[in-house]
């Protein structure tokens, strides 16, 4: 054993650059090209790794301290006695790709918790890896594969893993995509139906259900593949099985068969994920209860369905079965559907299907569901007082809606020294790092809103984070859409928030009734609503019901990154006649200038 020092090496024309991150500790045990420290210069960000395995004696360098090559970070008990020179020479090719990515760039993010302080890297278990990365990702849906693709745009060596065989996950599969297939051949359905009041009668839809399970499946296919073409356009390595970690530098893969394969990493990006949320008791071996995966499959077009959970997910497949002729009831634990929305923007969808489902109890849990020859039976309690609300009720299928909850505690994560919390959710700072300085998370596992469009930007962040940008995820909004019939959507402060936060607002609203292109398409029942400051007239949030909501939704978004104010809003000429227009008469009901319709003066 020889006691060395270790040192800050050739680190380019970088110098005076600022410690900003201590990885270890004295006594602690590192392998060699674990990270020391990491520094931060006005271009890059870098980790400085170790030249030798040994135990760590003394630690020479605090936060906050101004190092250049040279410096001493610590004293070193070394196994080896002869220096490593590819340590330093891996040091010096890092240093000018850093240079060159060094413009800084900040991303839409919530406000997340910071995580607790970086840990030294855990042991690596005995066995080389099968596999070196630059950059492992974990994970191949959205937020997955867009870090993957921007890290090997950045130049660096990516492995991307992924347990199911096709890349894209649970949005390009069995969520975001197919419900959208899906959900345009409802509107095509329901169009059809309610142009009898315009006087054009079509017969009644024959649905070949295998068919239309084709071509939602072709859909989803075309997508997947063309991932799996950005992939090998990009050189990324991807490979298919369950990924959990050995060691803070090791991810153990598992593939079909049982296949093992060790990928070792410099950096990390978890972007596993979440999964269908459960109630306990009810009984998942039937194939009768189904969550929203198995909603997609579309296996037939049940009777009677029932979709416990009046969220997003549960409103957009009662939505398509509706359309395909169930007879659907929805029940919802809380007030209103959609508890996370406003009311009012919830009012126009809440009547619409009301005319349309079943039944739809608010306030109501089902307390037990029993499997049955003919059907599920299902009993219903008021969610407060715990007594019968209705008689049970058969239904041939069930769907579970209840939420998603993040799959942060099936990664063995705790053998990487990553903090979880007792939700399975992993706490990151602005640039998606982890407690674990190398080890970045993204997308649903690390917060809510557990949105494809969050994970993305996340995404980015982490992979230019990781190359060196002084990247971070600073959003002052992250919109919501509800793809129902009418389409529901919101970002910045709700009405129900303002309070909460102690906010002042005025608000204005312009009814679509008063939208020339709402008339000309049958679909007045919408609404368009803006939250402004009530002094300097900025916006603080907005919402939207009705057709393409989800899509009018974008201008009010860059309208709040933007800090634009109603006049902004008002002046600026919408093509006519459009919903787009909607926007711009709500700014003109505030400010007292709309002619589309007939506001009195206030005295």
């Amino acid at each position: 054993m020889a006691l060395i020092e270790l040192k800050v090496p050739d680190i380019g024309d970088f110098k005076d650059v600022d410690v900003i991150e201590i990885l270890v500790k004295a006594g602690d045990r590192v392998e060699r090209e674990a990270s020391l420290v990491t520094l931060e210069s006005d271009k890059a960000t870098m980790e400085v790794p170790s030249s030798h395995a040994g135990v760590v004696r003394e630690v020479r360098l605090k936060i906050g301290d101004k190092v250049s090559e040279g410096a001493v970070i610590a004293l070193l008990e070394a196994e080896e006695a002869a220096a490593v020179p590819a340590q330093a020479g891996r040091a010096e090719q890092a240093a000018p790709a850093q240079r060159a990515q060094g413009a800084e760039r900040a991303h839409a993010a919530e406000r997340v918790p910071a995580p607790a302080a970086p840990r030294p890297a855990a042991k690596a278990p005995a066995g080389a890896p099968d596999i070196e990365a630059e950059v492992a990702v974990l994970g191949a849906g959205p937020g997955g594969y867009t870090a993957a693709f921007r890290a090997a745009d950045l130049g660096k060596r990516v492995v991307l893993i992924e347990r199911y065989p096709e890349l894209g996950g649970v949005c390009t599969n069995v969520g975001c995509i197919p419900s959208k297939a899906l959900l345009h051949v409802a509107k095509v359905i329901t169009d059809a139906e309610e142009m009898a009041a315009g006087g054009v009668l079509f017969g009644k839809p024959q649905i070949d259900i295998a068919k239309l399970r084709a071509w939602k499946d072709d859909v989803v296919a075309k997508g997947s593949k063309g991932i799996a073409g950005l992939a090998r356009q990009r050189g990324v390595t991807v490979l298919q099985g369950a990924g959990r970690f050995e060691s803070a530098h090791v991810l153990l893969v598992t593939g079909e068969g049982g296949k093992r394969t060790r990928v070792g990493f410099e950096h990390c990006v978890i972007a596993a994920g979440s999964s269908s949320a459960r109630i306990p008791g009810f009984p998942y071996d039937d194939p009768r209860l189904i969550d929203s995966t198995g909603a997609l499959e579309l296996a037939d077009v049940p009777k009677r369905l029932l979709v416990i959970g009046g969220g997003i997910i549960g409103l957009e497949m009662a939505c398509v079965y509706d359309a395909l002729g169930s007879r659907v009831t929805v029940v919802e634990l809380m007030d209103q559907l959609i508890p996370g929305a406003d009311a009012d923007l919830i009012k126009p969808l809440a009547r619409r299907i009301e005319r349309r489902y079943e039944k739809i109890l608010l306030k109501t849990k089902v307390v037990r569901l029993e499997a049955k020859p003919d059907g599920l039976l299902a009993a219903f309690a008021g969610a407060q007082d715990g007594q019968s609300a209705t008689e049970p009720q058969r239904y041939d299928r069930v769907l579970l809606a209840v939420g998603r909850r993040p799959n942060g505690r099936e990664l063995g994560a705790e053998a990487a020294g990553i903090a979880v919390d007792e939700r399975g959710y992993i706490a990151v700072d602005a640039q998606r790092r982890t407690n674990v300085a190398h080890i970045f998370a993204i997308g649903d596992i690390c917060g809510e809103p557990m949105l494809a469009h969050k994970a993305t930007h996340e995404a980015k962040v982490a992979a230019e984070a990781i190359a060196g940008h002084k990247a971070r995820f600073d959003a002052l909004t992250i919109p919501s859409v509800a793809y129902t019939d009418p389409e529901v959507a919101w970002m910045g402060l709700t009405e129900t928030e303002a309070p909460e936060q102690g906010v002042a607002y005025a608000k204005a609203s312009f009814p679509w009734a008063a939208s020339g292109r709402a008339r000309s398409v049958g679909r007045t029942e919408g609404m368009t609503k803006l939250l402004y400051d009530p002094l300097s007239r900025r916006i603080l949030g907005a919402g939207i019901v009705g057709v393409n909501a989800g899509e009018l939704i974008a201008e009010l978004v860059l309208a709040l990154e933007m800090g634009a104010d109603l006049e902004d809003l008002a002046l600026t000429i919408h093509a006519h006649p459009t919903l787009s227009e909607t926007p711009g008469f709500a700014a003109e009901m505030a400010l007292g200038t709309i002619t589309d319709l007939y506001v009195p003066r206030k005295s």
